[in-house]
Formats: C-alpha cells, sequence, structure tokens
C-alpha cells in the first residue's frame, strides 16, 4: 500500500478497463480528459488503477455495482468478472438499490454463475418513494425479485442520516423493517447501509425479528459498534475505507472484530482503496484491501483469504 501516487502503469490496467488509445494519443488534451470536474471545482483522476498481485487464495467481493458507471470506459459483466478471476476475485455479489438495479441485480445473476444478486431500496431512494406515494409498490416488487434462488440477501437497506434529513426518517424505518420481514420470511441475508445511523441501526435491529445473518455493509462504525457486532453475530463488511490514512476508528474496529465475522468488498465503482482514493473503484481491487486487512489483523494472507472465503459461504451459500 506504500506506492506513490504516479501516473498509472497502462499496461498493469485490465484490458477491459484501459481508455482508449484515442484519447492516450490525444496530446495534452487527452490527457486532460483523465479528469472529472466535481463540485467545487476539484478534479479526480478516472483512469482505472492497476492491478494488484493475485490473492494466494481466492475471495468474493461482497458487494458491488457492475451497472453504475464511472471512469472513461464502460466494462461489461463478463470482462469484470474476468479481470477480478485474474487476481483471485472469484465472484461477486451485485447489489441494487431501486427497482431497476434490483432487476438488473437479478438477471446478471442468473446470467454468471459467479455473480450472485441482493435486491433493496436504498433508504435515500425510500424516503423519496414515500414522499411520491411510491415506496408500497416498490417494496412489493423487491419482494417479487427476492424470491429468485439467485438472490440471497436484501440490500442494501438500512438508514442513512448524511443524505435524508429528519423528515424522510420514518420512510427509511419503514422500509428498512419491511427489508427485515421480507429476508426473514424468505431466509436470506440482509445487507445494512449504515450511515451516521448507528444507534437507530442497532435500535432497529434489536427489536425486530431477524434473517439469519445481518451484515453491515462498508462498515462505518467504530470499537463500540464493532463489540456490539461481535456480541450479536453480525457480520461486519470492509471497504477500500478502511485504507485511508484518517480511518482510525475504522482500523480499531477491525482488530476488534471476531475473524468469523469479517468480510471484504469493494462498493464499486465508489471508495477506491488508498493510493488510489478518489479513482474509479472495480472488483479487481479488493485484493489492495485484503491484504491491508490481513496486515492490520496480524494475519497470515492465505489464512486471512479462506477465513474471508468461508465467512462468505457462510452468509451467502454456494455459487
Amino acid at each position: 500500500m506504500s506506492k506513490k501516487k504516479s501516473d498509472t502503469d497502462v499496461n498493469r490496467v485490465p484490458e477491459a478497463y484501459r481508455p482508449s488509445e484515442a484519447e492516450e494519443s490525444a496530446g495534452p488534451e487527452g490527457r486532460a480528459r483523465k479528469t472529472h470536474n466535481e463540485q467545487g471545482g476539484s478534479k479526480r483522476n478516472l483512469h482505472y488503477p492497476e492491478a494488484p498481485e493475485a490473492l494466494p487464495i481466492a475471495v468474493v467481493d461482497n458487494h458491488t455495482h457492475l451497472d453504475f458507471l464511472d471512469g472513461t470506459v464502460n466494462v461489461s459483466a463478463r470482462d469484470a468478472l474476468a479481470a477480478a478471476e485474474a487476481v483471485g476475485v472469484k465472484g461477486l455479489i451485485q447489489v441494487g438499490c431501486d427497482v431497476p438495479s434490483s432487476e438488473y441485480a437479478v438477471q446478471v445473476a442468473n446470467e454468471y454463475a459467479s455473480i450472485l444478486a441482493a435486491v433493496a431500496i436504498h433508504p435515500n431512494d425510500a424516503a423519496r418513494l414515500a414522499e411520491a406515494g411510491e415506496l408500497g409498490s416498490a417494496l412489493e416488487r423487491i419482494e417479487e425479485l427476492a424470491s429468485d434462488p439467485r438472490v440471497r440477501a436484501l440490500g442494501e437497506t438500512g438508514l442513512d442520516y448524511f443524505r435524508t434529513g429528519e423528515d424522510g426518517r420514518d420512510a427509511q424505518e419503514h422500509s428498512f423493517r419491511e427489508h427485515l420481514r421480507i429476508a426473514v420470511e424468505l431466509g436470506k441475508a440482509v445487507q445494512i447501509h449504515d450511515r451516521d445511523a448507528h444507534d437507530d441501526v442497532v435500535r432497529i435491529l434489536k427489536s425486530s425479528q431477524l434473517p439469519p445473518k445481518v451484515v453491515f455493509h462498508c462498515f462505518s462504525g467504530d470499537e463500540r459498534l464493532a463489540k456490539i457486532c461481535n456480541d450479536n453475530g453480525w457480520y461486519m463488511s470492509f471497504s477500500g475505507t478502511v485504507t485511508f490514512k484518517n480511518s482510525h476508528d475504522l482500523r480499531a474496529a477491525l482488530n476488534l472484530a471476531d475473524p468469523q465475522l469479517l468480510l471484504v468488498e469493494t462498493d464499486a465503482p465508489f471508495l477506491t482503496p488508498h493510493p488510489f482514493r478518489g479513482r474509479p473503484n472495480a472488483s479487481y481491487m479488493i485484493p489492495y484491501t485484503t491484504r491491508f486487512m490481513a496486515e492490520t489483523k496480524g494475519v497470515e494472507l492465505a489464512e486471512f483469504c479462506a477465513r474471508i472465503d468461508a465467512n462468505t459461504r457462510e452468509v451467502y451459500g454456494e455459487f
């Protein structure tokens, strides 16, 4: 993880993720297109990072969004799987955030043996749909999709107090509880989106009938939340955020976390691990985060990968 921030070695970027020759040969104007102006005038490098060294034992990306476009290229599910498999990432959980993305998750999981699906209404979308009077019908469609055998989790659902104000919290809680109900009735896991809402997420979980497995996607808590997860047998899925230099609480939580409750994810195309923070993410980037986690826990890499793989199968079953 000590690589300097420099131009990507394009030859080490998976072929499907490389920029076009036209862009690369366009001189200064072409190179300028590597970046994207965001709000506030900041810029991003939109080229995908180079592939990491392959893991000694293959693991699964516990949470990704193949249908979300970032960067300068559009990569097919087939090519994304091939790039991931080349570095020891043998499969992925494709996660829905609304009805269209959940339908896509079911479709792609039925097309590829190394993809499983999770379907849900994201908490921010739950508030928006409730305001429009459409949340009920959306939840009905999610329940239909969740019955597909390739769907192994309801997610991502939960609470988000960062982007939704107090006026949307009742809708978020209602949606969260409905996802828990569906997961219980179908015997499937739940993937939780928890942003700035730890106490209320825990409150709802402790006051509800729970499905067989509960996963905190993109775990964002500290040692206190990690202890609660340990005590309740709830899984903690760490993303590239744990590698960020200022993520001291996350690393403390990782150190405390029960190894049998650990998972790893990209949340691609977001949350690219250090030193590529801010650039597009993809499932082939999982080894960077996995190695960092193993080093932080003081566990030999192959042993750690085997543990992660076993945990993933415990939550989602066999592919």
